[in-house]
Parts: C-alpha cells; structure tokens; sequence
C-alpha cells in the first residue's frame, strides 16, 4: 500500500483505555508476548517458506494449499478454501459475529519471476518477502499464540488468507468474503495486515478506478494511405486535452496515464493503440467526474482527428474510427467513522505500548468493508520493510514483536477477551 497522512483522531475514550490496559497485564498476554519473542526463528522460517512459493496474479492457489496446511497444523477451527481461492480457519469463541484477521496472500509479480528469497541476520530479502510475507506471517503468528496460550476471548475469531488484492486482481478476494451469505452480515470488525511496520493506521479507503482505452482504425500505409485517422495521434490529442482537467487538493484527487501501446513499425499507420489510465481518490463523485471527462476528451479527439483526416486525404472512403472502454479496476472509496470502536480500541492499543502511529489514507483490502459502512483498518505486520513491488525487497525481523503485540492486543479487545 502507498498511503497518505491525514489529520490525527481523538484519543480513546477513558473507558477504552481501562479496558486494554486490563487485558495487556493479564497472565495469558504475557504469555503471548514471551511465545512471540522466543518463537521469531520459526516466523522467519514461515515467511521465507511462503515467499518462495509463486503467487503471481491468479496464480495463488500453490501458497492456499501452504497456508492451508499451516491453518491445519495450528489447531484452526473449520479450515477451508472458498470458490476463488481465499483460505479460512476460526479460533472459537461465543456468538455469531466475528472478528476477522486477515492478510492478501497474493503478490505483483508475473509468473515466471525468479523467487531469490534468502536471509542475511535479522534481513530477509526476496520479491513479496514483506509485502505480504510481513502481514502473512503476523497473522499465522498471531493464530499459533491463540493456540499454543489459550486465551479464551468472546466472540470468535476469523482468520483469512486473501487472493486478488494486488493490481488487477482488483480486491476480488476480499469482495467475495463480503459477498458471501456466510461471511458479509457476520463480520463485525476487520483488521486487516498488509506490508510491514507499527506507525500506520489506515482508517480511510483510497478508491480508484482505472480502464484501458482502445481506439482503433482503418490504418494503412504511411504513403499510399496518408490521411487516414491515425489512433495514436486521437489518444495523444484526449491527453493532451484531459490532462489540462483540473482536480481538487481535497479530497485528494489523482489521475495518470500509465501505458500507452500502438503500431507496428514507423511507416505504417497503426489500426489500434491503447492507453491505461488510473484515477484515484477518496471521493467517489470526483472519480466519476474524472471519468466523464476522459470519455468526453476522447469523443472529441475521435471528431477532431476525424476531421484532419478527411481534410488530408483525397480519398473518398469513409473513416470509421471507434473507442472502447475497458475497465480494469475499481476500488470503492470509503471512510471510517471518527467514534468507531475499531479506531478507539487501536488508539488505546498503541498508547498502552507506547506506539506512536499516523492515521492514512490508502488503497488495501479494508476498502472493501469500509465502502460498505463496516468497521475495518489496514495496519502492518510489524518489523520494517523496503523495496516493495521490487526484486530488491527486503524485511527487517527486528521490532516484528512491538508489531505482533499491536495486533494481538487489538484483536483481543475487540474479540471481548476475559469478559
């Protein structure tokens, strides 16, 4: 995730505060604190396993079945893979409603990328060893201390290794968790791990909606069938116009044309080109306002191009130039509420350990829930990390504990621990 400051919430109220402070000097989190410390070369060895299994866009299924296993070896209740890949397993608790914890398993990396995972001290290095070896391994950590202390909590918890949060997968596990009639009215509170690190609390979905835009033509050649419309010259003419469209400071808004492909050699006219374009921001409407002005700047460059080419040629032959818009993501936006119960409990959290943490806005699983009104915030796995979405990705174990009790301690705040 690449997020953005925005301005600090409230701290907790008083009667959160005595609640986790309660909870944190009890016996069995004690117990969970020193399992962490002295188990961090059996997380290591996790998430440098799980780092070497591939799991490139729509390719997960081999690291579900890793996770799967792990699920299983750690005693998880009802553990199972649904339709699309997601893989889930339950610590028990009372009630219907749950609390989830949930991490992507999925990375950005195409199929075929050399996997070159290795350990160096306390640094693992290797494409996907943070972004989500990090959030990955936090979760199974978290699931083995439940197991391994026994600490007894309220409502139960439920664990969730997601495909399809990466690029174009488009958030397609976590939609289908929300979707589904077992999961989408029973899920009361989402913490979701993405990445590495302590200091981050994303409380706000950055939405964003990206398409690939295809113009085709007659083409021709560049002699015998000059003046023919040319869809390169139309997609840089709605560029050059879109690009002039101006965008609010806030709520932050974005655009960018990110690829652009066409033609086949220098003296041909192309009969297609494409761009991809991404347009981001927390307000829906301007999304939809951005939207509307690329499409308009498009019809008007397929007329002006249109236009030029008829005033050019001598022929008499009609041009037929045509646009599609193929949508390639789209990622709700959504904000959570200032006196959430999911904030408040992480605000008291991090004041009991002495975490200082910014509040962000980001693109990550959580957009799903929070765009639908339920409680969710992204955090990461503790430790530190760099590199993402390179081949020089790296994660530091050092500071992964600060991390894990961050996430232990919220879980079981909101799960109703000792109640």
């Amino acid at each position: 995730m690449a997020p953005t400051p925005r301005p600090e919430l409230a701290e907790a109220p008083p009667s959160v505060q005595q609640e986790v402070a309660r909870l944190a000097a009890s016996p069995e989190l004690r117990s969970a604190y020193n399992w962490f410390r002295v188990q961090e070369p059996q997380l290591a060895h996790w998430q440098l396993e799980m780092a070497r299994i591939p799991a490139p866009p729509f390719g997960e299924t081999a690291r579900a079945a890793w996770l799967t296993e792990r699920f299983q070896e750690l005693g998880l209740d009802d553990v199972h893979t649904d339709d699309v890949g997601n893989v889930f397993g339950a610590h028990p608790g009372f009630g219907r409603r749950y609390v989830a914890l949930s991490a992507h398993i999925d990375t950005v990396f195409p199929a075929g990328t050399p996997l070159n995972i290795r350990q160096q001290g306390t640094r693992l290095y290797g494409p996907g060893v943070s972004d989500n070896g990090a959030g990955v391994t936090a979760m199974l950590a978290v699931a083995a201390a439940l197991c391994c202390v026994r600490i007894h909590h309220g409502m139960p918890i439920l664990f969730i290794g997601n495909v399809g949060e990466e690029g174009e997968g488009d958030l397609r596990g976590m939609r289908h968790v929300f979707s589904a009639p077992r999961w989408k009215d029973s899920l009361a509170h989402t913490l979701v791990l993405d990445g590495a690190g302590s200091d981050t609390v994303v409380a706000e979905a950055l939405g964003s909606r990206r398409f690939e835009v295809i113009v085709r033509g007659p083409g021709g050649h560049s002699w015998s069938d000059f003046g023919a419309p040319n869809p390169i010259v139309v997609l840089a003419r709605a560029i050059q116009a879109f690009t002039h469209v101006q965008v609010p400071a806030t709520p932050k808004t974005t655009f960018n044309i990110g690829v652009i492909r066409g033609g086949t050699s220098v003296n041909s006219i192309p009969e297609s080109a494409s761009m991809r374009v991404d347009i981001r921001s927390t307000s829906t409407p301007e999304m939809e306002r951005l939207e509307r002005t690329l499409r308009v700047a498009l019809d008007e460059a397929i007329a002006e191009e249109t236009e030029a080419a008829e005033a050019r040629s001598s022929s008499r032959r009609p041009f037929g130039v045509n646009c599609e818009f193929v949508g390639i993501g789209n990622r709700p936006a959504g904000e959570l509420e200032a006196d959430a119960r999911i904030l408040q409990v992480i605000r008291a959290v991090d004041a009991q350990l002495g975490n200082v943490a910014q509040v962000q806005r980001a693109s990550t699983d959580a957009n799903v829930p929070l765009s639908l009104g339920r409680e969710a915030v992204a955090i990461g796995g503790g430790g530190s990390g760099g590199g993402a979405h390179t081949l020089q990705e790296w994660f530091d174990c050092s500071g992964r504990e600060l991390g894990l009790k961050r996430i232990l301690l919220t879980l079981l705040a909101l799960a109703g621990a000792g109640e």
